[in-house]
């Protein structure tokens, strides 16, 4: 989509890397822990990006995108289908299992 998250129009990145407020933006309470004050806030946030992704993550966050999967364990995959009361994601493919031997 863009280079950088501040590229995209739509991001909160800007408000959150910079410490500038934009309406109708309000500070998470997971980023109001990221520092004492706004600079520090802004500067640990910025650092957040400047890790990289683990190849093999990116490739399960990519397969999720691809098939609509949400990603995490069976657990949350089971949730998420409660909560929606349908099944999310890919079946299996081909023949299911003959549990009878034949």
């Amino acid at each position: 989509m863009v280079e950088h998250p501040s590229a995209y129009h739509w991001s909160s990145y800007r408000s959150n890397a910079s410490g500038a407020p934009i309406a109708p933006l309000t500070p998470h309470m997971l980023y109001q822990v990221l520092g004492q004050d706004k600079g520090g806030r802004a500067l640990s946030y910025r650092e957040l990006f400047n890790q990289c992704i683990a190849s093999d993550c990116l490739v399960d966050i990519r397969a999720t995108v691809q098939t609509g999967t949400p990603l995490g364990g069976e657990r949350f995959r089971e949730q998420v289908e409660k909560m929606l009361q349908c099944k999310v994601g890919q079946s299996r493919r081909g023949r299911p299992n003959d549990s009878k031997g034949y």
